[in-house]
């Protein structure tokens, strides 16, 4: 299918007012490597919308820059080479864009293989602009009165959480609320990072080896009584409770290691990350929106996992996810930082399963004024690395959809089956 896009040259957003200057440090993981020039992609998808819907949104995103003005910055590097951000109330990039295709052409945009990303993102803008904006919005008008927001923020400023923060705000001011119901936080002197630790995020590392395989996509939908029964049996066997993400991890690592027959003598391991927010002592406040999170790694031969009940793996991650506080702690201490064990970037091995969690952060939440977005798309990332991105299925389901790019084609058949009889 042959999709055309119509954009307007797009123009750059500022702040409606003025906005204090100045430069701001960053946090301890804001300045990881790993995260530093990396923007994350995603599209939002709504049903409905108004001739005066781009409008709007533009307008609404001038006034939530006001309170969100560090987002209208720019990155740079003080004389030490440390990563800052410059207060220069520059703005966001927006483009205007329309097309003549429906949500029913691409029936919702359910087969996610097919999704046009590279004409709903919006394009940078032009090579004589100077420095990369921190945030870049397109807004697609469809021809059925739907549109697309395409989002792309730079992740050195905001996880998930924090993106969906300010994209939740722009929401309520478009929708006619003269303040958001959250009010932002920089607040990021409460992640510093120690010396040692800060001198070696500041040495760049050679890049990892690339795999040579390539994954494929599949989407699997898991309905709520499955989920439901799944935490009910734990707590019948354990007398604990656990939550959505224990018993889908558990499942979904567990039925690909049985696919993608390890072997028992290898490890399977599984990689996730936990949201530091309110884990840390003190708990950071409501409205902080930067980057706040620390990756769980769980690692268990493959004969373990494949002989393992469910209710095994879910007290093995809840038992990883409890030991959060202490190995974040133990990292923003470390006077001995090990290049080659970095918790951030862990080598990618086909033997490793990571999932990243969309259903918390707030993005199927966004409301301009004409009701949520039907589908929330993040962009995949590189076709090497084993990703299960945990999300909610479109309405009205109920539960939770997979999108996953983590088994070869020669093991993609079988993970299917493995997965619908599951």
């Amino acid at each position: 299918m042959n999709f055309t896009v119509t954009r307007s040259p797009g123009v750059n957003v500022p702040p409606s007012e003025s906005t204090p200057s100045g430069t701001l440090d960053l946090s301890a993981i804001d300045i990881l490597p790993t995260l530093q020039r990396n923007y994350v992609n995603v599209l939002h998808v709504y049903r409905h919308g108004h001739d005066e819907a781009a409008k709007v949104i533009r307008e609404a995103l001038s006034k939530a820059l006001v309170l969100y003005y560090p987002l209208a910055g720019r990155l740079e590097e003080s004389s030490h080479g440390e990563l800052q951000l410059a207060c220069t109330g520059e703005g966001v990039w927006f483009v205007e864009a329309s097309t003549d295709f429906s949500l029913a052409s691409f029936d919702c945009f359910d087969n996610v293989p097919m999704v046009p990303y590279d004409d709903l993102l919006p394009t940078p803008p032009p090579e004589n602009y100077g420095i990369d904006p921190l945030m870049r919005l397109q807004f697609t008008r469809l021809s059925c009165q739907g549109f697309v927001i395409g989002f792309t923020f730079c992740h050195s400023i905001c996880d998930a959480f924090g993106a969906a923060q300010f994209l939740n705000a722009v929401g309520e001011i478009a929708r006619g609320f003269e303040h958001p119901r959250i009010a932002p936080m920089w607040h990021r002197e409460s992640i510093p990072a120690s010396a040692r630790l800060a001198h070696a995020l500041r040495k760049p590392k050679p890049p990892p080896p690339i795999p040579s395989y390539t994954l494929e996509h599949v989407s699997i939908d898991i309905s709520l009584d499955q989920v439901d029964k799944l935490k009910n049996q734990f707590f019948e066997l354990t007398g604990e409770y656990c939550s959505t993400f224990d018993v889908v991890a558990a499942s979904i690592w567990r039925h690909r290691a049985q696919t993608i027959a390890l072997g028992k003598e290898n490890n399977a391991v599984l990689v996730f990350m936990g949201d530091m927010r309110r884990l840390l002592d003190p708990p950071l406040p409501e409205g902080y929106y930067g980057n706040c999170f620390f990756p769980v790694t769980v690692t268990v031969s493959s004969g373990w996992l494949l002989e393992a009940t469910n209710a095994d793996i879910v007290k093995l991650i809840k038992d990883a996810k409890a030991k959060l506080p202490n190995e974040f702690s133990k990292w923003l201490k470390s006077d001995e930082v090990d290049d080659g064990n970095d918790p951030f970037t862990p080598p990618v091995l086909y033997s490793k399963l990571f999932i990243s969690v969309w259903t918390r952060a707030g993005f199927d939440q966004i409301d301009y004024g004409w009701g949520l977005p039907v589908r929330v798309l993040p962009e995949q990332g590189p076709s090497f690395i084993p990703i299960v991105i945990v999300q909610s299925p479109p309405p009205p389901k109920k539960g939770i959809r997979l999108m996953t790019w983590c088994v070869k084609k020669a093991h993609l058949s079988s993970f299917e089956e493995t997965m619908n009889l599951f």
